[in-house]
């Protein structure tokens, strides 16, 4: 549908109003609802969006420590761009007319910050070099009985999953919440989000989905949609949906396993399929995976982005420690696919399901092409077998401080991703991490309470 026709499509409609919504640095839809009338009078420019979006966490708390906006600037509005290829309705709201929309209309740091504006600057460079990078997210998520009120009037506290037992590929778990599971599905497709394939995953009330690949830029839209989709959906239910990486240190962690291949500018042929089964891998697609390699441990806060992420990544816990990779291996960072031309890929095994899409994705896609710009190749053979058994390979950092001072003094990331986004993602981090300093948790009170 071009522009023209979906202008005088929104305009025909019985609607008075629509949505649109942007994402902020944590990959969390920030969004208005808008008259029809203030929409087709922005729809061919931009939209004034407080800036605050980028000059606050994920708890509406503001930062002290960025430039970009503050106090300082009295946090004045940017200036949003109505993205209409991005036009659904939504299905489970009257379909009511919904559009993403970034800040490509905005200049300086601020276009620099948005998470939007960096992959799409990212997929341009592939698109120069030739390449269309195909990508798709899975996510992981765990589902509570409840409503939002009840969980916060209980502090996160005796929270109950929809269902008990691990049960990991039950055809028996969900059935006991048909229409939950099945709207998640139907729903989400009719939002023009496809999943592939949903199911449960080992854990109480713990599902996984794998949403239909895309082109990246597109494949980051559907799932930044999935996940605030699910929360709707759910909450119809009078179920909480949380895609917290680790929640429980008993079970296991969330993730937002990332697959991707590149293909050519027509997308008619995998450029990582090699056709030989004696060599599995392109030579491009060994190059991309090197690079991948060779960045992980300079940009893991754009995987990892929040303290709990690091709860996730540990040994035994189907997730990655050290910057490695190995053929259809889940317990490496980078599994490889490698079967038909159509399936070859790789899976990032990094990113948790807290993740945001755009970062992990524009994260993924720099530094495999920063691989094949530099010719990088693979250095030492596959993981074969368990990668935790290994003892040499160097471990990637265990803590969101750690990871973030390692991104912060690093040559790599700022050539990937520039200097104006470096300096404000990594303050972002290391505010979050003062924050969580500051907190006294459950454990240190059972601890240190009564008996030190």
């Amino acid at each position: 549908m071009g522009n023209s026709e979906l202008l005088q499509t929104i305009r025909k409609s019985h609607h008075h109003k629509i949505k649109f919504a942007v994402t902020d640095i944590d990959g969390i839809l920030r969004g208005k609802t808008i008259l029809k009338d203030k929409f087709l009078e922005v729809a061919g420019g931009s939209i004034g969006f407080c800036d605050v979006i980028f000059g606050w966490d994920s708890n509406d708390k503001c930062y002290d420590n960025v430039k970009l906006t503050g106090w300082h600037t009295a946090y004045p509005d940017a200036r949003a761009r109505l993205d209409l290829s991005t036009y659904r309705t939504v299905p489970w709201d009257n379909e009511l007319p919904f559009f993403l929309a970034d800040f490509s209309a905005e200049q300086g740091p601020g276009f620099a910050a948005c998470p939007r504006n960096l992959l799409r600057k990212v997929r341009t460079q592939a698109n120069e070099m030739g390449y269309t990078p195909v990508f798709s997210q899975e996510f992981e998520w765990f589902n509570f009985l409840g409503t939002s009120r009840e969980l916060a009037d209980r502090n996160y506290t005796d929270l109950k999953p929809i269902t008990p037992g691990m049960f990991g590929y039950s055809m028996t778990r969900p059935t006991q919440f048909q229409d939950y599971f099945n709207e998640l599905f139907d729903l989400l497709f009719r939002f023009h989000v496809p999943i592939e394939g949903l199911h449960t995953e080992t854990g109480p009330g713990v599902y996984e989905a794998s949403i239909r690949y895309d082109e990246v830029l597109g494949a980051a839209d559907k799932a930044v949609l999935f996940k605030n989709g699910v929360k709707e959906i759910a909450s119809r239910h009078g179920i909480v949906a949380s895609f917290m990486a680790k929640w429980h240190d008993e079970l296991p962690g969330c993730s937002g396993h990332l697959h991707q291949s590149l293909w050519d500018a027509e997308q008619e042929k995998n450029l990582f399929y090699s056709g030989n089964k004696k060599k599995p891998m392109s030579s491009l697609m060994e190059s991309y995976l090197a690079g991948q390699l060779y960045c992980l441990p300079f940009i893991l806060p754009m995987y990892a982005p929040t303290v709990n992420s690091y709860k996730r990544l540990r040994e035994g816990g189907w997730t990655p420690v050290t910057a490695s990779w190995g053929y259809d291996n889940r317990t490496t960072a980078v599994r490889v696919i490698n079967g038909q031309e159509k399936s070859t890929r790789l899976e990032m095994r990094v990113a948790g399901s807290d993740s945001n899409p755009y970062l992990g994705m524009a994260a993924s896609l720099a530094s495999g092409l920063y691989g094949i710009k530099q010719g990088l190749k693979l250095e030492g053979e596959p993981t074969a077998g368990n990668e935790y058994a290994q003892t040499k390979r160097e471990r990637l950092p265990s803590n969101l401080l750690d990871a973030t001072r390692k991104m912060k003094e690093s040559k790599i990331a700022r050539e990937l991703f520039g200097d104006d986004f470096v300096t404000h993602f990594v303050a972002t981090r290391e505010w979050e991490w003062r924050e969580f300093s500051l907190a006294v948790t459950d454990w240190e009170t059972k601890r240190y309470f009564e008996i030190i």
